[in-house]
């Protein structure tokens, strides 16, 4: 349902949530590495994800990611709308250039009703209740982040 590049700032923001202090940003390189996502493509997401102000760059030797606000303000809905936008919660679930409640293709409402729950379902998790989650140890987020904690 999601582009490469917005399932990879989804992983990215919440590494970056899961690692970060207020004294320690986070580096693309470390980010990279421990998510298995290629530094030049995830570059150019997090510098979306920054545009957005969903996070903070800071450069220098002890640069890196951090989140511009606290993670329980930061919704998945968010994430998403910053890199892929949020037309994918509108177009015809087989493609179709006009398909509407008017005219509906024929899975149009099936369909709708599947666009509704994952956007109600984004708009509500926040980064905090993922963290949640991984910290109760009822979710993981990679094998890697597993085996260096």
């Amino acid at each position: 349902m999601f582009s490469k590049s917005c399932e990879y700032g989804l992983q990215a923001i919440l590494y970056i949530a899961l690692h970060a202090r207020p004294d320690r940003k986070v580096g693309l390189k470390e980010i990279a590495d421990n998510q298995d996502i290629p530094a030049h493509f995830l570059s150019k997401i997090l510098q979306i994800l920054v545009k957005y102000k969903l996070l903070v760059s800071v450069k220098g030797p002890n640069g890196g990611f951090a989140l511009y606000r606290k993670a329980e303000d930061i919704t998945l809905l968010e994430v998403v709308s910053a890199i892929d936008g949020l037309d994918i919660f509108e177009r015809c679930g087989i493609g179709l250039k006009h398909c509407d409640d008017a005219h509906p293709c024929p899975i149009h409402n099936k369909f709708k009703f599947l666009r509704e729950s994952i956007r109600n379902t984004l708009m509500k998790e926040t980064l905090a209740d993922l963290i949640f989650a991984v910290e109760e140890g009822k979710t993981y987020v990679t094998l890697k982040h597993l085996i260096s904690e």
